[in-house]
C-alpha cells in the first residue's frame, strides 16, 4: 500500500489507532496476566488453608478421625502404609491420589482443577496430603473476553476521536486551500487569511502570503520588462524598416543607399546590445548563489577593465584611473570575477557616455567593514536631480540617453549583481559636476543565499 496516497486525516487516524491498539493489547496482556496471577495465588493460599488442619492433625498424632473438608474443597490423605484415609477428590481426580503423592510437592493444574501435594513426616513415617480446588478457568475466560471487548470499544472510540480531532486540526488547512483556489480563480490584491491563533497554521499562512507577494512582484516585474522590452524593440525595428524602405525606394545613388544601410546597421547594433543586456538581466535574476573571488583578483580585474576602456576611448581626451586601497588581498568576496568585470564595464561605460569627449574617470577599490566597495566617479556633469531616485530602475534613462545609444539597463545590471552578492548600490550625485557610484559587496561568508 502506498501510504503517500492516503489523506493526512486518514494517516493521522490510522497511525494513532495503530499505536492505541498496540498499547491496549500490551496493557490487556499485562492486566490479564496479573489477574491470572492473583487468582492463582488465591487458589494456592486456599489449598494451603485446607491442608493446614490435616497437617496439624498428622503432626500432633490426632489421626484417628479426620474431619471432612468444607463444600467445594477436595482432600485425600495417604498414611505411611499407603492407605487412603480421607478421599473427597472429584471424579476427574479420584483414584489418582497415589500418583500425586508419588510426585514432587507443590501445586499443579490438572484439567479444570488446581492440585496441591504436601508430604508430612511424622513419627510413623511419611504422610501425603492431597488438596484440590476448581481452577476458575471460566472466570479467567470471562475476564479475557471482557478485556477484549473493552479494548475493542476503546479503540473504536479512540479512532473516532482521532478522526474528529484530525478533521478539526486540518480544517484551517482546508480553509487555506479554498482561499488559495479563490485567489487563483479571481486574481487580485487579496492574501490568504491568517487565523487569530499563533500556531503552525498561522505561520504557514504568513509564509504563503510572503510567497504570494513575491510571486506577484516577480510577475509584475516580468510584465513590466516585457512591456518595456517590447517598446524598446519596436522603435529600433521601425527605424530599420524605414531606413531599408528609403534605401529601396528613394536612394538615387550608391552613396545614399550606403548611408541608409549604415544607419540601419547602427540600429541593429543597438538592438543586439539591448538583447544582450536583457539576457544578462535574466541570468542575474535566475542566479541563486553568489560567486566568490579574492580581493586581489578583483583588483586585477578592475585594472584590466580600466585598460580595456583606455583602448576604447583612445581617440578622446578621457583619462581612466584606478586605485587599489584594500588591505585584505586574500579575503573572499561574494562575487565572481566575471560579474565584477561586468560591474566595472557597465559603470565605466555609463561614465564615458556622460563625459562625452573629455574628462576623468576614477575607479577605487577600498575596504568596508562588511566587505569591499567599488567606487566609480566621473566629472561628466552628474544626473538630473529628478532622475537620480529612479536611476537603478530598468529602462530608466535621462532625456539624452537615447541619442547616446543607452538602453537604460546598465545600472540595473549593476544593482542585480550587487544584490546577488548581498550588497547594494548607492549614488552620490552632484548635478553640474559629476557622479560617483558606490557598489558595496559582502564577504563570501556573510552573503545570504538569494531566494
Amino acid at each position: 500500500m502506498n501510504l503517500s496516497r492516503l489523506t493526512i486525516r486518514v494517516r493521522i487516524t490510522g497511525g494513532s489507532l495503530l499505536i492505541a491498539i498496540l498499547i491496549s493489547v500490551v496493557a490487556g496482556i499485562i492486566v490479564y496476566s496479573q489477574v491470572a496471577r492473583i487468582v492463582g495465588e488465591g487458589q494456592v493460599r486456599l489449598l494451603e488453608g485446607v491442608e493446614g488442619q490435616y497437617v496439624t492433625a498428622i503432626t500432633t498424632g490426632d489421626t484417628e478421625e479426620m474431619d471432612l473438608p468444607g463444600p467445594g474443597q477436595f482432600v485425600a490423605v495417604i498414611d505411611p502404609s499407603g492407605a487412603v484415609g480421607v478421599d473427597t477428590l472429584p471424579d476427574g481426580l479420584s483414584g489418582r491420589a497415589e500418583e500425586f503423592a508419588a510426585g514432587p510437592d507443590g501445586h499443579t493444574t490438572v484439567g479444570s482443577y488446581v492440585v496441591r501435594a504436601t508430604t508430612v513426616t511424622a513419627g510413623a513415617g511419611e504422610w501425603h496430603v492431597i488438596t484440590a480446588t476448581d481452577s476458575n478457568a471460566q472466570v479467567l475466560n470471562e475476564v479475557a473476553a471482557l478485556l477484549i471487548a473493552s479494548i475493542a470499544v476503546i479503540n473504536i472510540a479512540f479512532g473516532a476521536a482521532s478522526w474528529l480531532i484530525g478533521s478539526a486540526a486540518l480544517s484551517p488547512v482546508s480553509r487555506l486551500r479554498r482561499s488559495a483556489a479563490a485567489l487563483i480563480a479571481e486574481p487580485g490584491a487579496d492574501l490568504l487569511p491568517v487565523g487569530p491563533a499563533r500556531d503552525e497554521i498561522a505561520e504557514l499562512a504568513e509564509t504563503l502570503n510572503e510567497l504570494v507577494v513575491q510571486l506577484r512582484s516577480s510577475a509584475e516585474r516580468e510584465r513590466q520588462i516585457v512591456s518595456d522590452a517590447s517598446h524598446e524593440f519596436r522603435t529600433p525595428l521601425a527605424i530599420i524598416q524605414t531606413r531599408l524602405e528609403l534605401a529601396q525606394r528613394e536612394a538615387t545613388s550608391l552613396e545614399d543607399m550606403r548611408r541608409d544601410v549604415a544607419a540601419a546597421q547602427q540600429t541593429v547594433a543597438r538592438l543586439a546590445s539591448l538583447a544582450t543586456s536583457l539576457l544578462e538581466l535574466s541570468r542575474i535574476d535566475a542566479q541563486q548563489t553568489a560567486g566568490s573571488a579574492s580581493v586581489d583578483r578583483l583588483a586585477e580585474e578592475m585594472a584590466d577593465a580600466a585598460d580595456r576602456w583606455r583602448l576604447r576611448v583612445a581617440d578622446r581626451a578621457i583619462r581612466v584611473d584606478y586605485a587599489d586601497e584594500t588591505a585584505r588581498p586574500t579575503a573572499l568576496v561574494a562575487v565572481s570575477v566575471e560579474d565584477f568585470g561586468r560591474l566595472c564595464d557597465n559603470l565605466i561605460g555609463n561614465a564615458v557616455n556622460a563625459i562625452g569627449r573629455e574628462g576623468v574617470i576614477e575607479l577605487v577599490l577600498s575596504d568596508d567593514g562588511g566587505g569591499v566597495v567599488l567606487s566609480v566617479s566621473d566629472d561628466g556633469g552628474g544626473m538630473d536631480a529628478g532622475f537620480a531616485p529612479s536611476a537603478l530602475d530598468r529602462f530608466a534613462r535621462q532625456s539624452d540617453a537615447r541619442t547616446r545609444g543607452g538602453a537604460g539597463l546598465g545600472l540595473s545590471i549593476v544593482a542585480g549583481i550587487a544584490a546577488n552578492a548581498s550588497g547594494r548600490v548607492s549614488l552620490v550625485n552632484t548635478p553640474g559636476e559629476g557622479l560617483r557610484v558606490d557598489v558595496q559587496l559582502a564577504l563570501a561568508h556573510d552573503a545570504a543565499p538569494r531566494h
